[in-house]
C-alpha cells in the first residue's frame, strides 16, 4: 500500500470520527449555525472569521458581543444603518487590539459593497475565475473591494492575500460559505472547494510537516500553498476536507489527537 493511501485512510478515518456538530464547540463557525438566512450566515461568517485570533474563548465572547448589537438579522441591522449609526453601535467595543472604530469601518465597507453588488457571494463570484487554480486572486480582489469602500482603513481585520499573509482568517470563511457537510454550512454553491486553500495556522502548519507537504518554517502563504498541494494530492476535489477535524484535535483536549498527530 503506497504512503498516499495510508495517509488518505487514516485522514478519512478521523474526518469520519470527528466531522460532527457536537465537535464544533468552541469555535466561531457555531454561530453560523443560528442564521437560516444566506444574507445573514454570510455577514455572521465575514464577523466571526475577522475576530477568530487569540484565545478562543475571547474569540466566543467577541463575537458574540457584536451580533448582540446587531440583534435578530445582522444583514437588516446593517442595510437599515448609517455610517454614524454603525459607528455608534461599536462604541466602546474592544477585541484585543481590534476596536470599535476598526469593525464599523468593516461593516461600513460591506455594507457599501452591498448596496452596490447585492450580497457577498455575488461579490466574490464576480472575481472567480476557475483557469486561477485557487481563490486567491479572487480573494484579493474581495478584500480590496470592502477595503477600498471603507476608506482604506479597516487594518489587519481584513488580510489581504497580495501582502504574503496565509489569510487564515479569510481562508476559513471561505471554507465555511463554501464548502458543504456535517459541518461546514456551505450556500456559495457556484465556487468549485477545489479552489479553496487550508487555513493556516501553527497547528496546521505542524501536521503539514509530519505529513510532509511543506518543509518550509514560515506560516505564510506560500506554505499554505505547499499543504494545500499535499492534501490535493489525497483529494484533490476537496482539499480543504480535513481542516476541520485536524485543528479540532488541538483545540479539543477531550479528543484524541495524540493517536494521530
Amino acid at each position: 500500500m503506497t504512503k498516499k493511501i495510508i495517509q488518505k485512510q487514516q485522514l478519512e478515518s478521523i474526518y469520519i470520527k470527528y466531522n460532527r456538530r457536537e465537535y464544533v464547540h468552541p469555535d466561531p463557525l457555531e454561530f453560523l449555525y443560528r442564521y437560516h438566512r444566506l444574507e445573514d450566515r454570510e455577514l455572521v461568517g465575514m464577523v466571526a472569521a475577522s475576530l477568530a485570533y487569540g484565545r478562543v474563548a475571547q474569540i466566543i465572547k467577541s463575537v458574540s458581543d457584536v451580533l448582540d448589537r446587531m440583534g435578530p438579522s445582522p444583514h437588516q441591522f446593517l442595510m437599515a444603518s448609517s455610517s454614524f449609526q454603525i459607528e455608534s453601535t461599536f462604541k466602546g467595543f474592544v477585541h484585543r487590539f481590534a476596536t470599535g472604530k476598526e469593525v464599523s469601518r468593516l461593516l461600513t465597507g460591506i455594507k457599501g459593497v452591498l448596496e452596490h453588488c447585492g450580497s457577498l457571494y455575488q461579490t466574490f463570484q464576480g472575481f472567480v475565475c476557475p483557469s486561477h487554480g485557487t481563490v486567491l486572486p479572487a480573494l484579493s480582489l474581495f478584500c480590496r473591494q470592502i477595503d477600498e469602500t471603507a476608506g482604506g482603513n479597516i487594518g489587519h481585520l481584513l488580510p489581504m492575500p497580495d501582502r504574503g499573509s496565509a489569510c487564515k482568517r479569510m481562508n476559513l470563511f471561505l471554507r465555511w460559505m463554501i464548502r458543504k457537510d456535517s459541518v461546514d454550512p456551505g450556500g456559495w454553491e457556484d465556487v468549485p472547494a477545489t479552489m479553496l486553500i487550508i487555513p493556516l495556522d501553527v497547528h496546521m502548519h505542524r501536521i503539514g510537516q509530519k505529513l510532509g507537504f511543506t518543509a518550509r518554517k514560515q506560516t505564510d502563504i506560500r506554505t499554505a500553498m505547499e499543504i494545500t498541494s499535499g492534501f490535493k494530492q489525497l483529494i484533490p476535489e476537496d482539499p480543504v476536507r480535513y481542516d476541520f477535524v485536524l485543528t479540532r484535535l488541538g483545540i479539543r483536549k477531550d479528543l484524541c489527537g495524540k493517536d494521530y498527530f
